[in-house]
Formats: structure tokens, sequence, C-alpha cells
């Protein structure tokens, strides 16, 4: 009960906080991005203090701040796999948080699924969702492939890894994420596991795992034994980017460089504080960032299933709203469950201002 316990404020405080913990070797030593026995971003990190992890956890667990779970119910536009399938190429569906399902050339991917009630390492405690998902995984069409940022459980969740494998034709992730699937009863054969720069073709659709400034672990003995990472998504000439869990760094330039302009960018808004500055990005931050890879549509993610901070749930959404409006960027914030034509997106309705 002790380690389950700890295990659970570090689950906690993994969505938000660099710790410095013990580590195991990485599963790929030759990586650019492994330095003694761990994986590592190219700029040092601010590392916070046991005396400040403690403090943290106690306000998560026993202290948060008023208004950062909503009052009323998230609307969610419930899907059906029929209507799936005769749905129009290049479509977008938010299924919650850092979940998308993405249809394109016929075929459907899907990016950081988490379809549990909670992102923990157990389902009787931890951050619950305030919405169900649009549809089930029983219910989804077959998955030409899942895509994977990281290791936390606000991105890679077990229940929902395993209910996937079967159904699921190839899970692409960055370096020793793919282990940790393999060790959960995937087919080794069905997993590609990328460093960064690094790129795979799956039935003319071109994934490239690009850089991010995060790091990784789901327990206390784990720390930073696997990578993080981004994602260039192209198709003919649609192309699409996923930050995943970032904070701000200077790789977005180099990303947008390479592989920029951009159609749709999926930046990370949400669960961020002055208190863990580097691995999660302030809404300004976000900004910067969709500027800097040169995207003509941002789509704010990470925000809108989970408390997994200690702001407003609604700030996120309302900040990096004014945000685009100051600097005259199309902003996209569509429903739970509705279609996004990623070719001619459309910006959707404010929706989160009519909830407490």
């Amino acid at each position: 009960m002790r380690l389950l316990y700890a295990s659970l404020i570090f689950a906690i405080l993994s969505t938000m906080t660099y710790c410095t913990v013990a580590s195991a070797p990485p599963r790929a030593a030759d990586s650019p991005q492994a330095h003694d026995g761990k994986f590592r971003n190219p700029v040092p990190m601010y590392k916070q203090s046991a005396g400040q992890i403690a403090r943290l956890a106690w306000i998560f667990l026993f202290d948060k701040p008023a208004g950062t779970t909503p009052e009323q119910a998230i609307p969610v536009r419930t899907l059906t796999k029929s209507e799936l399938l005769a749905a129009p190429n290049n479509t977008l569906y938010r299924l919650g948080h850092s979940t998308m399902l993405i249809k394109l050339a016929g075929e459907f991917y899907l990016t950081d699924p988490v379809f549990s009630k909670r992102a923990s390492p157990v389902q009787w405690a931890g951050p619950a969702r305030f919405h169900a998902p649009p549809i089930s995984i029983e219910e989804l069409p077959p998955i030409k492939a899942v895509i994977l940022s990281h290791d936390h459980y606000d991105h890679l969740d077990h229940a929902s890894i395993v209910a996937l494998a079967a159904r699921t034709t190839q899970f692409l992730t960055p370096l020793g994420v793919g282990d940790r699937l393999v060790e959960w009863g995937v087919d080794k054969a069905k997993v590609r596991q990328l460093d960064w720069w690094q790129e795979v073709k799956l039935g003319g659709v071109r994934f490239v795992s690009t850089p991010a400034q995060h790091f990784s672990g789901r327990g206390l003995r784990d720390g930073n034994s696997t990578l993080w990472t981004s994602w260039v998504i192209e198709h003919d000439d649609l192309r699409i980017f996923f930050s995943g869990d970032t904070g701000y760094f200077a790789g977005f330039k180099e990303i947008g460089a390479k592989y920029g302009p951009f159609d749709v960018a999926l930046m990370e808004t949400g669960a961020y504080d002055k208190q863990w500055p580097d691995v999660h990005m302030q809404p300004e931050e976000t900004m910067q960032a969709f500027l800097d890879v040169k995207a003509a549509w941002l789509l704010p993610v990470h925000n809108g299933t989970f408390d997994l901070g200690l702001h407003p749930w609604r700030e996120p959404f309302d900040r990096i709203a004014a945000l685009a409006q100051e600097r005259g960027v199309s902003m996209t914030t569509p429903e739970m469950g509705e279609p996004l034509d990623l070719r001619k997106p459309h910006a959707g309705t404010a929706w989160w201002r009519a909830l407490k």
C-alpha cells in the first residue's frame, strides 16, 4: 500500500513536474539523446527539490484551488463506427486530452489513446475524466497506427493499449516506449520505435519523430528511461504537427524550418504552472511555438479532459483564445467528437464559456 500510494503521487506529479529519480539504462544506448544511463533534453532542465515535490503532492492531494474541474457536463458529440467509416478523408476528431482520431487515405490513426476513467496507475484514485470518450474502443474501426508521444499516464494508458492491440496494425513510439508495449502483450512485430528525426511511412502517410522538451517515467525508479517526442504527420500536401507534451524550446524553429509550413498544429495548452516551467508551456509560449512551426491553424490540446494543473479548467482556452485574437491567428476549438476538416478547418465555438 505504501508503494502504491507513492506511485499514485508520482503519477499525478509526473504530468507536470521534472523530478530527479533513479533511472534504468536506456533501451537504446546509442541514441544521441541518451547520456549517463538516461535520456536527456539538449538544454539542462530545472529540477525541483524533494521539499518542493512534497509540497506539490500535498496541494494536489489535499489543497487544490477551486475551479480546476467543471461543475457542468462537457459537451460531447457521440460517434459511431458507421459514421467514421462514411466520413471523408482528412478528418480529425478530438476524443479528449491529447487523444485524436485522424482519418487519412481511408485509414484511421490515433494519438495518445486514453480511454480509461482516470489518468493514473489505478482506477480508484487519481485524475478523473471530465467527460466520457465520444466513442468506445470496441466501437472504433480498425486502426492503422497508434502514435504515442511519451509514457506518462495521461498519454499512455495500459488498459487502452491492451484493448487496442488486436485492432491496430502498427504502434509508433519514441525509444523505449515500444518495449513497454511489448511487455504488455503487444506483438513485437507491430511496434516501431523511433529516435528524434527518424521517420516511417505507413500507407502513404509519413511520420517523423521530432524533438520535444519533456521527461518520462511511470514509477519511482524508471525516470527518463524512455524517450519523449513530437510528431510530424504528412499525407500528400497535408501537413500536421502534434507537439505531444513539451516546454518551449528552440527546437520548434528547427521543426518549422525542416517540415513547415503546417496546415494544422495540435499544440499543448494546459497543465502549466510557473513551478514546472520547462515541461509544459504557458499559453504565451504555446502561441510562440505555433508561430515557430509555421502553421496555418492552431488546435489547442492537453486540456478539457483531466484536472492536471492548479489553474481553472477553462483558463487554457480563455488565454490562448485571447492571444489568437490579438495576434490574428486562426484557431479551431472543436467540441469533443466534432469532425474537423483538416484542409478547411472551421473555428468552432467557444463551448467552454457556457460552463462553470
